[in-house]
């Protein structure tokens, strides 16, 4: 079968069509991992002008980006852009960016950056796209970008972003953080488009954690659907799990009001309403009476949620925060406990107050004018 007729045609002529200025023409960005969510972003950035790469271990996988403008594997039904170029050769990928996106599974993201060590340049922006925790020691990702190499331009990148519904081009909103004012205004300007709005924070740590916490209630959101639990529950479930978000951040040093935007409140929303969700099919297929590991071999692709229930239910131990959501996930993945009677067991558990901290009048003026480039 020819290229052009196993392409979605239609979705190749409405970019072919858009009237927008190419606002990264001359930029190169890099996206490592061949993944749905870098799959997306490198169309996003090649939609906007940007000379993109796109470095993957299967040649098989880059040849079809190439030539079909497809990824099968990950996102079967949608165009990639043709500018996209993809390749399993790390230093051709890496060679003329500006910009490097990591979108590699947590598991595998620090051997995948000292593969690239080598390859990369001191200047180069480096943003972490992967939602998850490295087991030793707590390290988000970004934080092991910053370990491995040195570098000063370093952020995240973080959303309600289901990748399905960036490559349908449907309006979408993400968040870059960094503490570098130059990061986030070049992560803006690859991105930013008629259909993808990128904001900006400084708070790095709290972007990036937001983003792994969600995965747990997206897997226990799942779990009730699954169960037959209804809106009522789903709501309840949600507000706590940002009540213990919020809990965790405060103690991780990260500033609880990041949990109120697009990272945090933003992304717990879709990930535990939606299908698309990753972590919310694992704890869909759970709550149908699958083992974890059939669940996961039913998914087919890396769901961070599994990893960081328990890395996040140890760290909470250790710091003494209360975050009886997160116990219960643990108990039902780990040691076999019926979902049904964790359900019943979390309504019975010690009551807290609802809102568990509150912002000044000054506070929310000063949050106004705080990142003149957060638009």
């Amino acid at each position: 079968m020819s290229a052009s007729s196993s392409t979605p045609r239609r979705a190749i002529r409405d970019r072919e069509i858009r009237e927008v200025p190419p606002q990264a023409a001359g930029l190169g960005v890099c996206v490592l991992g061949g993944g749905s969510f870098g799959t997306a972003i490198a169309s996003i950035a090649a939609d906007n002008g940007a000379a993109v790469t796109q470095w993957m271990r299967d040649a098989t996988q880059a040849h079809e980006v190439n030539t079909e403008h497809r990824n099968s594997g990950y996102l079967p039904d949608f165009a990639i852009n043709p500018g996209v170029r993809a390749t399993t050769n790390m230093a051709d990928a890496l060679a003329e960016a500006e910009l490097v996106c990591v979108a590699i599974p947590s598991k595998a993201f620090r051997a995948v950056v000292r593969q690239a060590r080598e390859h990369l340049r001191e200047g180069q922006i480096l943003i972490a796209t992967t939602k998850g925790i490295e087991s030793e020691g707590f390290t988000l990702m970004s934080e092991v970008l910053e370990e491995e190499t040195g570098f000063t331009h370093i952020g995240v990148l973080s959303g309600p972003n289901l990748a399905a519904e960036i490559a349908q081009r449907q309006l979408t909103a993400t968040v870059v953080a960094s503490d570098d004012a130059y990061t986030r205004a070049r992560v803006q300007t690859a991105f930013g488009c008629d259909y993808f709005r990128v904001y900006a924070s400084n708070d790095r740590y709290g972007v990036e954690l937001g983003g792994a916490l969600k995965n747990i209630y997206a897997i226990a959101a799942g779990m009730a659907a699954a169960l037959g639990m209804g809106e009522n529950t789903r709501a309840m479930l949600m507000t706590r799990a940002l009540a213990e978000m919020s809990r965790f951040a405060v103690a991780k040093g990260a500033n609880p009001m990041t949990f109120l935007g697009l990272a945090g409140v933003g992304d717990l929303i879709v990930t535990c309403s939606s299908p698309l969700s990753r972590n919310y099919r694992v704890g869909f297929a759970l709550g149908e009476g699958r083992t974890l590991e059939q669940a996961v071999e039913v998914l087919g692709q890396v769901a961070e949620g599994v990893n960081t229930v328990r890395l996040v239910q140890e760290e909470s131990k250790r710091l003494g925060i209360y975050m009886p959501l997160v116990s219960g996930m643990a108990q039902v993945l780990f040691e076999g406990i019926d979902p049904h009677h964790m359900a019943r067991a979390l309504m019975g558990s010690e009551q807290s107050s609802d809102v568990e901290f509150v912002l000044s009048r000054e506070s929310v003026q000063q949050a106004r004018h705080l990142e003149p480039d957060a638009s």
